[in-house]
């Protein structure tokens, strides 16, 4: 399998990418400078960045730490354990002669003054390290003082008031940033250090509070020292962060989230979603990696690499390219170039070309291959890979197609009719006989029909609990976000939600939709407002239609409410699932004898 997390390899084609950030670092004439490389969730930012900084940290006059503000939340003040980590970072990489220590003592002295200040006044209103510190209120000194309680008796209260009060003046206090600035300043030239480095890492993960403390952290910085920061994030969500800080301002005309954001990042790179063929040569390489042994890999990974620069725009692995070089590799990644290729375009328009995503993908295919063979059985890559692409993109067919594999032994007419696009009025999949993403996936090779598939199911169980729904915990900060409004039965919420489905890609659409119904089929009783939230995003995508249709014919009649017909039909009209929701509200009208002069109303069939 793959680790979950960043790489020094580059299967990814950022190499220009890798190029540019590194010309950037290295430009002393751009120093000090912010840097913000953008992409979505599990894009590869951390590979990028990783590796842009590989080269520097290599060097004698450049120091180079990761920040993961993540890690720090909820425990510490973002602001100070940015600015500590790297006085730490400063201390542990370089040996400090005595004005060097005599300064870092400065600079951890001040530190210490902004943590005093954060935990005495938590007004938020006010930046910390731009200068800008409210004057701390008596009552706020006197509450202080009164949570000592006993062991003040003897403490002159004025005496502790004005001490306190001349500790967190608000001119000294700027005096004291401008004093950290200079301090900071000196002390890169005491210990020659002629460029820091400092990546952010995971901060689209914080809380919006935690990502404004962490930016306005590094704003001290940006006025004076060698320092170049690196943040990589999402940048909606920095955007997002600032936007709801400032929401009220009145007249706002202008993107302030995105303004904020300009001024604060001097030089933006953005990751671009990988297109098929660029999901296809990660995914061969993946394969690739554990296939051959160490010198084969890097023998061929370096082959690929000259190959693709003499055709860049239209290059692609194939057997014979593979066999040029060694027909003996070449027969060990026969199968490993053809699977890449079965599932390199739809993961790359399901998954948005995601590398996170894919490589997951990947991951519960091995661990698949694994536990079968812990029983002694062989599992086609292939078959299971195809078999796959239906548990991620079409659960309710994939869950169907189990039962019926099951029931029938191994064996499934229905199925076969399906992949051969010959539909009997009786079969159990005709609901999915129009769906264009069913189509192309009963022409992908190999055809199922025939073979007994009960054993790639057997281990896919946990997929098939429709009480649970184990995708959320792998899901991005987005969609988990976006479940949680849904769920939350606000229709403000619920339509932010929806006019976020257009940043969603299939993969978590469909985890999405499968969330709520999860939800709603764990309830007693059917709430008609998750129901809504529910045939609302059902709507977002034409991937979900068929998803829905299943889900709601899986429904009985006993559990639907006259209030929750006009939701059905709605969705019915946006999704033009006319014949499909007719055939499931007559089956209703007959499980429920309440509810048929209302569905006879409200669907009135169409002459």
């Amino acid at each position: 399998m793959w680790k979950d997390s960043e790489t020094e390899l580059d299967f990814l084609d950022f190499d220009y990418l890798i190029e540019i950030l590194k010309d950037i670092i290295e430009d002393e004439s751009l120093l000090p400078s912010s840097i913000g490389v953008y992409g979505d969730w599990g894009s590869g930012k951390s590979s990028l960045i990783r590796m842009s900084m590989k080269e520097f940290e290599a060097k004698d006059d450049t120091v180079c730490l990761v920040f993961n503000g993540w890690l720090f939340e909820g425990y510490e003040d973002a602001k100070t354990a940015l600015i500590g980590t790297i006085l730490d970072t400063i201390q542990s990489k370089r040996s400090l002669n005595d004005t060097a220590k005599k300064f870092i003592t400065g600079l951890y002295k001040s530190v210490d003054k902004f943590k005093l200040l954060k935990k005495t006044a938590k007004y938020g209103g006010d930046i910390l390290l731009t200068g800008g510190i409210g004057t701390l209120a008596d009552f706020a000194i006197s509450d202080v003082i009164g949570k000592l309680g006993e062991s003040t008796k003897d403490i002159n209260k004025e005496d502790v008031m004005q001490s306190i009060k001349d500790e967190l003046d608000n001119k000294e206090i700027r005096e004291n940033i401008k004093e950290f600035q200079s301090n900071f300043s000196k002390l890169l030239s005491e210990t020659k250090i002629k460029r820091l480095v400092v990546f952010i890492d995971e901060l689209d993960r914080c809380s919006p509070d935690t990502i404004l403390d962490t930016l306005e952290a590094i704003r001290l910085f940006l006025f004076t020292g060698n320092s170049v920061f690196i943040i990589g994030a999402d940048e909606r969500h920095i955007a997002y962060a600032v936007k709801r800080k400032f929401n009220e301002i009145e007249g706002q005309q202008i993107n302030i989230g995105k303004e904020y954001l300009e001024k604060i990042i001097q030089y933006p790179i953005r990751i671009p979603r990988l297109n098929s063929r660029e999901v296809e040569f990660y995914i061969t390489c993946l394969l690739f990696q554990k296939d051959l042994n160490n010198s084969e890999f890097e023998e061929i990974i370096e082959y690929l690499k000259q190959k693709k620069l003499e055709n860049f725009l239209d290059f692609t692995i194939t057997y014979q390219l593979i066999s040029e070089k060694s027909p003996d590799i070449a027969d060990k990644v026969k199968e490993s170039i053809n699977i890449a290729k079965q599932l390199s375009s739809v993961l790359a328009n399901g998954l948005n070309g995601n590398p996170r995503h894919c490589k997951r993908f990947l991951n519960s295919l091995v661990m698949r291959e694994k536990m079968a063979s812990y029983k002694s059985i062989k599992l086609d890559r292939k078959i299971l890979a195809k078999v796959m692409l239906l548990e991620y993109f079409k659960s309710p067919l994939f869950r169907k197609i189990a039962e019926l594999q099951i029931k029938g032994k191994g064996s499934s007419p229905d199925l076969e009719q399906l992949e051969n696009n010959e539909m009997e009025e009786k079969n159990e999949l005709k609901v999915w006989k129009d769906d264009k993403w069913v189509q192309d996936w009963c022409n992908l090779e190999p055809k199922l029909a025939n073979v007994d598939l009960r054993p790639y199911f057997y281990f896919a169980r946990e997929s098939l609990s429709e009480k649970l729904n184990f995708g959320v915990e792998q899901l991005s900060p987005d969609a988990i976000q976006i479940i949680e409004k849904l769920l939350s039965k606000s229709k403000a919420a619920r339509n932010e939600a929806i006019q976020r489905a257009v940043e969603v890609n299939d993969y978590e659409a469909v985890e999405i939709l499968q969330s709520i119904f999860s939800k709603i089929i764990s309830e007693t009783k059917i709430d008609k407002e998750v129901l809504k939230s529910y045939l609302e995003w059902g709507k977002t995508k034409e991937i979900l239609y068929t998803n829905v249709i299943s889900d709601l014919s899986s429904l009985h009649g006993e559990k639907i409410s006259l209030s929750m017909l006009p939701l059905i039909r709605d969705f019915m009209e946006n999704t033009n699932k006319h014949s499909e929701v007719q055939e499931i509200v007559d089956k209703w009208s007959k499980e429920n004898n309440s509810l048929a002069a209302a569905i006879q109303k409200e669907f009135k069939k169409r002459e």
